[in-house]
């Protein structure tokens, strides 16, 4: 009975350490906000590069359509991100492995996907998540010290941007031959804001343009940018979903601060749910409104999309909503499985590198045009890890009841 009761405390005790861990994983830190590194971030991102390294990329183009080239992207902008909250003496790494990234974007292989009879050529996903990282790049460099020609490459791409959006009928861009997307444009206006603030400001009337056009064509059931959009009008063609909306709440902010905020208030009203009373979470479709998942927000299990609750952590980030930011966070530490090393850190035991990219893109946001935004009123309860923590300790409990059980007939005996 001794020998069998000591096999049975070894689950026992593993049982207990990790709903102590998870505990622990709840009530500590897991983001710094705009301006402290996250922890851990570091050591995620030399995991991410050996995995890149290692063809990552292209396990992630298996995945979807934009695998390679979002492994890449995401990984470049958290390292510019990173090195923008240290001393710019402190930045060569940074600045390094953000310029080996771009590269990466502009080689055959990042084109691969889109085509280059689009204006832009290869599309304006393509185009506006590429010159968003080249913005970053020269970011990171002191103004008198840039790159002439960063500089003069990034001038024009900005230029040849704002060409196509000024000559079109419709504020969104076409990403593939025949189909247009709200976030990709997005993302390209964004980085023209960037281009005004790094560099003598051009395209002040091309951004209020895009931003009339945006308001004229909103979704409306929801007021927010709506998903997919006809290419030739604009006209919303499917309701606002999680996935984009997530990325559109990061860089909206870039491009108007207060139209950004009503939008935002919008999106976690209608998007940020706790499913069954056990934390935040983001749905892919809008509240009372159900429908597939697809390659972008994955298996929706009660309409959550993780993917978008993953991206959603960045842009309550960068909107000052640092309550659901760090709930969030807390959130993805629990259920995410982050496994340590003394020089990496990976989620989902390492299976899944591309949401690596996704949460250390997320946890490193911070504005790089626009100041630090206001706080908006917090909707997280203060007591939402209470139902979790309560969970974890009655499954340590739990866990040694064949113990106590196993001790009672013993001593009975």
């Amino acid at each position: 009975m001794t020998i069998l009761r000591r096999l049975v405390a070894v689950p026992a005790a593993l049982v207990t350490l990790f709903a102590l861990v998870g505990v622990a994983r709840l009530i500590a830190p897991a983001t710094g906000g705009v301006d402290r590194q996250p922890p851990g971030v570091d050591r995620q991102l030399d995991y991410l590069r050996a995995e890149l390294d290692d063809g990552a990329g292209e396990d992630a183009q298996a995945m979807f359509p934009e695998g390679w080239f979002f492994a890449h992207a995401l990984y470049g902008l958290a390292r510019v991100e990173t090195g923008l909250r240290r001393p710019p003496q402190e930045r060569d790494e940074a600045l390094r492995e953000a310029r080996w990234a771009l590269a990466r974007l502009e080689s055959p292989a990042g084109t691969a996907p889109f085509s280059p009879d689009l204006t832009p050529a290869y599309g304006v996903f393509h185009a506006g998540w590429t010159n968003w990282l080249r913005g970053g790049v020269l970011a990171l460099q002191p103004t008198s010290g840039r790159d002439p020609a960063e500089v003069r490459r990034f001038a024009e791409t900005s230029a040849t941007l704002a060409a196509a959006f000024d000559a079109s009928a419709t504020p969104y861009l076409a990403a593939y031959p025949g189909q247009a997307w709200p976030v990709d444009s997005t993302v390209a206006v964004a980085s023209l804001r960037l281009h005004d603030h790094l560099l003598p400001p051009r395209f002040d009337r091309t951004t209020a343009r895009w931003l009339d056009g945006v308001r004229q064509r909103l979704d409306p059931r929801t007021g927010l940018l709506p998903h997919r959009v006809d290419p030739g009008s604009g006209a919303p063609a499917e309701v606002a979903r999680g996935t984009s909306q997530s990325v559109i709440q990061r860089f909206l902010p870039e491009i108007d601060p207060t139209f950004a905020r009503d939008q935002y208030l919008r999106f976690r009203t209608g998007f940020v749910v706790s499913p069954l009373g056990l934390g935040p979470a983001v749905r892919e479709y809008p509240r009372g409104l159900d429908g597939p998942g697809d390659v972008d927000s994955g298996p929706l299990p009660l309409g959550v999309s993780f993917s978008a609750t993953v991206v959603t952590l960045g842009a309550a980030q960068v909107q000052g909503d640092d309550a659901l930011a760090g709930a969030l966070a807390n959130y993805g530490e629990l259920v995410g499985f982050p496994l340590d090393t003394p020089h990496t850190r990976r989620y989902a035991f390492g299976l899944l590198p591309i949401g690596d990219a996704f949460l250390a893109w997320s946890k490193t946001a911070r504005p790089w045009v626009s100041a630090p935004a206001d706080p908006p009123p917090a909707t997280v309860d203060p007591w939402w890890r209470a139902p979790l923590v309560a969970l974890l300790v009655l499954l340590a409990v739990l866990a040694w009841a064949p113990w106590l059980l196993l001790r009672r007939l013993s001593r009975r005996r």
